[in-house]
């Protein structure tokens, strides 16, 4: 079985291959296409056979039979022949050409449901015009997308969670061809964190609705509005109660758009897509084929979500009529990011809310931004401004920030946070965590001020600003200056302020601070314990906020083993992270010191694996915990990449796990013989570094002298005998001996290890069910429940870190730095009376002795 994360891998590698003939960038639309295409074939035959029509009726699909293209359209929206199947295109094999190809796609846009043509209508246009590319003549183009074909034809499609799998190969192909091609392939990618946060503010506003619509004016791979879609399922249990409106001015990118939304499951009756110009030309309010006049309908949407393009040109001509911008102003010609914001508003419902990310500038720039500025603050629209790290969208370093508006607001204050220092280095660019996008989201959702992170400003602090929204005014993210103590530095003692800096600390551990520090009647203290660490390590409060922590945390493992393991089928995988994390956060709710987000990004870290492994099991039943497949690894065979069986690999259950869990015994054996190996190489070694130059050139010896030769130690052993002459053919001998002892001990090891491997392979497909979840407790909880364990371990070496450095502070004086100068320089002086020279080296070295006060 090929998990979704090697047929990812397998399509970038081909996609890295075929750079000789088309743009990296070009190549998805190629590979994308064909993944759509794979779908819909796979959809309307899955859909046939849960109609009643058996597999050898298939062939059967054909143009003429008009009755039979009509019920495929009623049921799939489109009618796809058999003979244009993509499993068709597989079987063909060889045979296969991209005629084929052509015909099919062709034969698709004359058969689409005439009720379903604004989903499916021109969807292949991007593919079908840029075949020509695949090749210079049909013979190599044919080869080329026969090639393609057998590259995804083991992608899965037959359940519904293999939209995920499809969603993942679209946001990997998506994002490495951005951070690969730079800003021409990212424009239209928004870094699935970034939508995520997005789609949660959004979802955490509405989330009281039972139908919703959403709309994307710049929707580009339609991720916004996907992931809206599934925040608000996660909420609302109803997938199918949301609308999608989508608009995208590139041709080949509203495409990408279509397929995606219909390749997540949303029902085409759901979504309404439009090629067109946002700015130039807002959201048809008629049917273009009919009367404007009879079909007038104007979008107003409860949410409104985009990423539009950056400070972009834009013909601000004549809009100052326009609805969208005519009671707040037209932005400039050259940057059109309140245009796009403007446009996002008008469209909202009185009780919308909306989120759009935008450039830094658009918080300070003046001229007509800041007189649109002043009238979304006067007009209450501004709900919240998110700061956002720098360097987290692809080929762009600009400062960029999430705005978060509503179209009726009783009050005008803002919600401003600076999340920029809330980030993971992710290679060249910063990514958000998901402990990171919870804490914007609970600060959002409860309008929250935190110190360093976010503030609740009033609209006369900003009306005094002059309508100036950078965020640097309002919320200072900064880390304080180290300040330096006069008297401290002078005389030594650590200042009551440096100590006060630490009260959460006093507060959580009461008797801590009279047992490590002794005060002065200046206020200055001085450490009086001998050892800092086992100090505070043993300190009773500390002992009891390890206790009381533990005891907190205890009652987790028990539901995550009846949330998780009793019953893995009827997990709800993104909603069941949700409630666990939201029962951690009750857990620790009374627990000083701890931040909860920090234990949330520790579910989150586990939960990646853990959700993969419950899609196999949701699949495949229990009984995906007790299969072993052939691990299939590349290998270099006559200068090429062959597929080959290197043993075997758990399906859930990874061999170690199972071997420390259930085959200890032998584990340990193997161990033991590991570390005699370890132990006489370090013998060699040793013995090797005490021989003499003369003794290594000895012919068993490696010219190097760092290594023994094996078959001139052999044959040294072997004419020394046993009566060696001297202490250096004694270490031969003995050299030898352990040579030999090493190699029967790697023989048996490897014989050992393919033994156990088997042992466990035969274990695993023999487990019942209480041992299968006895396992899936051991790779899933048992880690998770380590770390949290270990959390207070990082607060308590945290603070021991402090005082540490508190007390190295102000250790060394000013007086004893002075002495320890002075005693230097006189010790100078006087090493250079005993110096000799010639006349004018003399009289440069008494006139350096004037200078250190030795004359």
């Amino acid at each position: 079985m090929v998990n979704k994360q090697q047929l990812a891998s397998k399509i970038w590698e081909s996609a890295n291959k075929m750079r000789s003939k088309i743009e990296a960038n070009e190549y998805k639309d190629y590979i994308l296409g064909f993944i759509f295409y794979k779908f819909l074939s796979e959809m309307e035959v899955n859909r046939l056979l849960e109609s009643g029509m058996d597999t050898d009726d298939l062939p059967s699909l054909t143009e003429d039979d008009a009755e039979l293209v009509e019920s495929v359209q009623d049921i799939c929206g489109y009618f796809i022949a058999y003979r244009n199947l993509f499993s068709t295109w597989v079987k063909n094999g060889s045979d296969f050409e991209i005629s084929d190809v052509r015909d099919a796609l062709s034969a698709f846009e004359r058969n689409i449901n005439p009720l379903h043509r604004k989903v499916y209508d021109g969807i292949f246009d991007t593919l079908q015009t840029g075949l020509s590319k695949l090749g210079n003549d049909a013979r190599s183009q044919s080869k080329a997308v026969r090639d393609l074909v057998q590259l995804i034809k083991d992608i899965p499609m037959d359940g519904r969670e293999d939209y995920d799998v499809l969603g993942f190969i679209y946001e990997y192909l998506i994002s490495n061809f951005a951070a690969n091609a730079g800003k021409k392939a990212g424009e239209f990618y928004t870094p699935h964190e970034v939508s995520v946060l997005m789609s949660e503010i959004i979802a955490s506003t509405l989330s009281d609705r039972d139908t919703i619509k959403i709309y994307d004016p710049t929707s580009g791979s339609g991720s916004l509005l996907i992931n809206i879609g599934q925040a608000m399922a996660r909420r609302n249990g109803n997938p199918d109660a949301i609308m999608y409106y989508a608009q995208e001015i590139k041709e080949n990118t509203y495409n990408l758009t279509r397929m995606n939304l219909v390749m997540r499951g949303i029902l085409p009756d759901n979504i309404v897509t439009r090629n067109g110009d946002t700015l130039a030309d807002d959201w048809p309010y008629f049917d273009t084929d009919a009367n404007k006049e009879e079909t007038y309908d104007p979008l107003f949407v409860d949410a409104v979500v985009s990423n539009p393009p950056y400070s972009q040109n834009w013909d601000p001509e004549n809009k100052d009529l326009d609805p969208r911008f005519a009671n707040y102003g037209v932005a400039p010609k050259s940057k059109a990011d309140f245009a796009f914001l403007l446009h996002d508003l008008y469209h909202l419902r009185p009780d919308g809310v909306m989120t759009i990310v935008l450039p830094h500038g658009v918080l300070f720039r003046g001229g007509e931004e800041g007189e649109i500025r002043r009238n979304l603050v006067e007009n209450h629209n501004i709900q919240a401004i998110i700061g956002l790290p720098a360097n987290i969208f692809f080929g762009t370093g600009i400062p960029t920030i999430v705005m978060v508006l509503r179209k009726n607001r009783t009050n005008g204050d803002i919600l401003v946070i600076d999340a920029s220092k809330h980030f993971v280095k992710d290679g060249k660019s910063n990514k958000l965590r998901a402990s990171d996008i919870k804490r914007i989201v609970d600060v959002v959702s409860g309008n929250l001020t935190v110190d360093k992170f976010s503030r609740l400003v009033p609209i006369e602090e900003i009306r005094e600003n002059d309508y100036n929204l950078n965020i640097p005014r309002y919320v200072d993210s900064s880390e304080p200056p180290e300040t330096w103590d006069i008297y401290a530095t002078m005389f030594g003692g650590i200042p009551r302020q440096d100590l006060d800096a630490l009260e959460p600390y006093w507060k959580a551990w009461p008797t801590l601070k009279s047992q490590m520090f002794q005060t002065s009647e200046g206020g200055y203290s001085h450490i009086i314990a001998e050892d800092v660490a086992a100090t505070i390590h043993e300190n009773s409060d500390v002992k009891a906020f390890r206790s009381r922590y533990d005891a907190a945390i205890a009652p987790l493992e028990s539901l995550l083993h009846e949330r998780l393991v009793l019953e893995p089928g009827n997990v709800d995988i993104a909603g069941d992270e949700t409630a666990i994390g939201d029962t951690l956060e009750r857990l620790l709710a009374e627990i000083p010191l701890v931040d909860p987000y920090d234990a949330y990004q520790e579910l989150d870290d586990s939960w990646g694996g853990i959700a993969n492994d419950l899609e196999v099991i949701q699949k495949e039943g229990l009984d995906a915990v007790r299969a072993v497949d052939p691990n299939v690894v590349l290998k270099k065979r006559k200068g090429k990449d062959v597929e080959e069986q290197d043993g075997w690999t758990g399906r859930i259950l990874p061999f170690d796990l199972v071997q420390h869990a259930l085959l200890a015994d032998d584990v340990a054996a193997i161990a033991r013989q590991d570390e005699r190996i370890r132990d006489i190489d370090a013998e060699l070694a040793g013995m090797l570094d005490e021989f003499s130059e003369d003794e290594k050139s000895n012919p068993a010896i490696n010219e190097e002298g760092d290594g023994f030769v094996a078959a001139a130690l052999k044959q040294e052993a072997k004419r020394i005998g046993k009566t060696p002459a001297n202490e250096f053919e004694q270490a031969l001998v003995h050299a030898y001996a352990l040579t030999e002892e090493a190699r029967k001990l790697k023989a048996s090891v490897k014989k050992e290890r393919q033994e156990l491997e088997e042992r466990t392979k035969t274990v695993i497909e023999g487990l019942d069910d209480a041992q299968a979840r006895a396992m899936l407790d051991r790779k899933w909880i048992d880690p998770l429940m380590e770390r949290l364990h270990a959390m207070p371990d990082g607060i308590v070496n945290g603070f021991i870190a402090q005082v540490k450095a508190l007390g190295n502070k102000y250790e060394t004086t000013y007086a004893t730095v002075s002495e320890e100068i002075s005693s230097a320089e006189q010790e100078l002086a006087s090493m250079l009376g005993q110096l000799t020279g010639s006349e004018y080296d003399m009289a440069g070295i008494n006139e350096l002795k004037k200078l250190l006060g030795g004359e």
